[in-house]
């Protein structure tokens, strides 16, 4: 009977134990109840509460309060409490909101975002990832006006290539870095350096069109590109998550800038992109070689464990790379740095 009893604690430790494993990890110093503020992220929010905040789905999984939890305001109160033994946040609207029957447009502005489009979305309108089949036979830039090139808008300039349909608005790019996989060295896509637009004049079907120049970041040059300007759908903030998927042989591979060490804020290049499932807001954890030293005592080389260095959020995702925002770093990364799930 003592026997049978001692098994049964046993399991249902296990059991406990197993469970834990996949509880919310709370942090000790998390309040038990908090007004949100003007400036707050759901993503500063949840890592107040969570060791891990890309779990943060799940800390508002049962809130009967919030249908649509992307939308809370200042003055809101959350406050903590537990569901079958899990952490869980509801909400007190901290204002009445009163109905009339008329149209009324909302200021979702003021709704506290995951993460704001401060940095990403000016980013995004300056560069993209360009295939190298698709740069290499797109239309380029054969000659100026008066047999010149000129940098203010309204300046004419004359193309030379396939340009494709009716479309008449173009983005002027310039061939910049090529993106390469460090591992097998597949040559991932060009970095497409921003240069300016113009609008085309003259019939697509012409041997050597007319274009006008509507905007310029610096002085068009002879053999740049020519691509149709992207629709890009862009959210307007980013709920960052855990990937679906295992992220096998992930590296930050460019940085935007191109500066040394890495910090908050930056954006990197990826070698991985929508063909290994990536998506935007994905979560992804930065690791450091961990390197090898000298054991003088047991004398012979020993490799120390990679370190864990910090957190980024994809972003915008291409066929075989993606740009990511460093979104923490506990110390300076590099190029060449692994990312995997976190």
């Amino acid at each position: 009977m003592r026997k049978q009893g001692l098994t049964l604690y046993l399991l249902l430790c296990c059991l406990c134990f197993s469970a834990g494993l996949r509880a919310l990890d709370l942090r000790d110093d998390a309040p038990e109840t908090y007004v949100v503020k003007r400036g707050d992220t759901l993503w500063g929010i949840s890592g107040m509460y969570l060791e891990q905040p890309w779990l943060w789905p799940e800390l508002w999984e049962v809130n009967p309060q919030i249908d649509n939890p992307h939308l809370i305001y200042p003055g809101d109160e959350l406050y903590l409490v537990w569901v079958d033994g899990q952490p869980r946040l509801r909400l007190r609207r901290g204002r009445e909101v009163k109905l009339h029957p008329e149209m009324r447009i909302s200021a979702l502005d003021l709704a506290i975002p995951a993460i704001p489009l401060d940095e990403i979305g000016p980013f995004l309108k300056r560069h993209r990832i360009v295939d190298a089949g698709a740069l290499n036979g797109s239309p380029y830039v054969v000659a100026g006006d008066q047999g010149h090139l000129l940098s203010a808008p309204g300046d004419r300039i004359f193309g030379r290539g396939e340009f494709v349909g009716e479309e008449r608005a173009y983005g002027i790019f310039r061939p910049g870095e090529a993106y390469r996989d460090p591992l097998t060295g597949e040559l991932l896509g060009y970095h497409a350096r921003d240069i300016g637009n113009a609008r085309l004049l003259s019939s697509p079907r012409d041997a050597v069109v007319e274009l006008e120049v509507t905007r310029v970041s610096e002085e068009v040059r002879i053999e740049d590109r020519l691509l149709p300007e992207e629709e890009r759908i862009l959210a307007a903030t980013f709920h960052p998550r855990a990937p679906e998927h295992p992220v096998e042989n992930g590296f930050m591979i460019a940085v935007d800038g191109g500066v040394s060490q890495i910090g908050p804020g930056h954006i990197v290049v990826l070698n991985l992109g929508e063909r290994e499932s990536l998506a935007p807001g994905h979560v992804l954890a930065i690791y450091q070689d961990g390197g090898t030293v000298y054991d003088r005592v047991a004398q012979e080389n020993v490799r120390l464990p990679d370190t864990r260095a910090g957190l980024l959020m994809v972003f915008e995702v291409f066929e075989r790379a993606s740009y990511a925002l460093v979104l923490k770093a506990s110390r300076p990364v590099r190029i060449m740095d692994r990312v995997e799930e976190p």
